[in-house]
């Protein structure tokens, strides 16, 4: 551990693990908050779903232009800066029902919006800061440092389900998404009082076109390919996993506390990190991770029952849990004078690949499993509920897949239409543009519900299908992975091992 002059580095690690609870507790409640946004301010699901996206959007660019100017501005600026993001965003919550009462819903809207964008905004900060701060901290011992530190997130999600079990008990839901400002306040005190280390490039032992020169080397850029099949597995996968489980459990309740449970699990087993990279080495941790996440998946889409998916999805667990943070803790141990930079990069690239990649293409699996089994099974079916146009992803080829809204109203007419109509009515907006969409989906309805009782079963076996599917798949991912960090241990080993790079050893290209 680094005593730099008065730097409290324990401290320090306490407010970047606070800063990712804040972030997991507020993602995880902004999503438990979706039902009552409805009901509260008329928004229809999709207004919901571009709300829920401002939390994400440009997340990764974030991390990216924050490792672009940290030498620059310091550790202890960014940091501020991003609790300054996260209070304004909390404020701000509370301006929206006296906002909803005097200017109506899109006010409203935009108030959301933009105190989500702003919440992702400081978390990118703190992500891009952090990382390379406790690298600092702890250069004996960065892999461990890096999962404790990273226990954080799956922490705050846990704490962010089980606030959100309050929604709709009596307190505001402003409180409740507004209470990830406790641990906020925490470690923006502690970013305030406490000393910060310099960079590297800041203490003049690397300069900064040097970072830049070391991030050009191929095992760094092979890293950072690596890391995108990361953020792909364990991000990408997240933003599904619930959904997928739940369709399987037929429950959707029951896909979320698996995922609450993966949380908890992934929380515990971060802070034993340490005694295992002691035991097999950074590489041989991520080889044995890739490895159990790709069974897990296996295992997820082969299972029936609540005993095989809790088993499937603790497998899962169990191989996701050190990938990201253990990366870095790679980056950090090979690459310690260019850390501010190169894990801001790998970030980026996992982020990115998490967005760009993950979701959608997980999205494009089930699409065209599903289209495909109900179009074979149940052709008449298949054309009254595909979608009007193709969609595609990357280089494979389009498919129709099944309208998402059609497939909602034939298994549920008050989820998908019922419940919107009703408040649009009520609010003297059914027959406005904005709901334009909806009022043709509601004429859809009115011309096939007769063959509701046809369609419903076929249509949801067809979606068990595309998610069993798409999650098997996806275990390629993390089998690929397994392949590369075996290469790179077999590597290592040709040239006496693998060890990690001292920071007075590190070449300033």
């Amino acid at each position: 551990m680094s005593e730099d002059g008065n730097i409290n580095a324990r401290r320090l690690l306490i407010a970047g693990f606070l800063a990712l609870v804040a972030a997991g507790i507020g993602f995880a409640v902004r999503g438990g908050l979706l039902v009552t946004w409805s009901g509260k301010y008329g928004f229809t699901f999709t207004e919901l779903g571009q709300i829920t996206g401002g939390g994400l959007l440009g997340f990764g660019i974030v991390i990216l232009l924050t490792g672009l100017i940290i030498d620059a501005v310091g550790y202890k600026k960014l940091l501020l800066i991003a609790f300054v993001c996260h209070v304004i965003s909390a404020v701000m919550l509370f301006f929206a029902t006296p906002v909803f009462n005097s200017a109506g819903k899109d006010a409203t809207y935009q108030i959301l919006f933009w105190s989500s964008f702003i919440f992702a905004v400081g978390n990118g900060i703190c992500e891009g800061v952090i990382n390379p701060l406790i690298s600092d901290l702890y250069p004996k011992q960065k892999t461990h440092y890096l999962n404790l530190l990273h226990a954080g997130w799956p922490g705050g999600l846990v704490l962010g389900g089980l606030i959100a079990l309050f929604i709709g008990k009596g307190v505001a839901w402003e409180i409740l998404l507004a209470l990830y400002l406790v641990p906020a306040v925490i470690y923006g005190y502690y970013a305030l009082v406490e000393k910060f280390p310099k960079t590297a490039a800041q203490s003049g032992t690397i300069s900064y076109g040097g970072m830049f020169k070391n991030c050009l080397v191929p095992f760094f850029i092979f890293l950072v390919i690596v890391h995108a099949m990361v953020g792909y597995v364990e991000l990408g996968t997240d933003s599904w996993i619930a959904k997928i489980t739940g369709s399987i459990l037929d429950s959707e309740a029951k896909g979320v506390m698996l995922f609450i449970y993966a949380s908890t699990l992934m929380f515990v087993l971060r802070f034993f990190a340490g005694p295992i990279v002691h035991r097999i080495s950074s590489l041989g941790l991520l080889l044995i991770s890739a490895v159990l996440g790709a069974l897990g998946l296996l295992l997820i889409g082969s299972s029936s029952g609540a005993f095989m998916m809790i088993l499937a999805v603790t497998v899962y667990s169990l191989g996701k849990t050190f990938l990201w943070p253990t990366m870095l803790g790679v980056v950090g141990e090979r690459f310690p004078a260019s850390a501010t930079l190169a894990m801001s990069i790998l970030g980026f690239a996992g982020m990115t690949s998490a967005g760009l990649l993950g979701g959608p293409g997980i999205g494009y699996k089930q699409d065209r499993f599903a289209s495909e089994a109900l179009s074979e099974k149940a052709p008449e079916t298949y054309e009254r509920v595909k979608a009007d146009g193709e969609n595609g992803f990357l280089f494979f080829k389009p498919i129709t897949g099944l309208n998402g809204q059609k497939v909602a109203a034939v298994l549920d007419y008050e989820k998908a239409i019922g419940t919107d109509k009703k408040i649009a009515q009520e609010n003297g907006t059914w027959d406005s543009d904005q709901f334009k969409q909806l009022r043709e989906l509601d004429s859809w309805w009115d011309e096939n519900k007769a063959f509701q009782e046809a369609d419903a079963t076929p249509v949801a076996e067809a979606g068990l299908v595309g998610s069993r599917s798409a999650i098997k798949v996806t275990a390629l991912i993390p089998a690929t992975m397994a392949v590369c960090f075996l290469l790179m241990i077999l590597g290592f080993k040709a040239k006496g091992g693998y060890k990690q790079v001292e920071l007075d050893e590190e070449p300033a290209a």
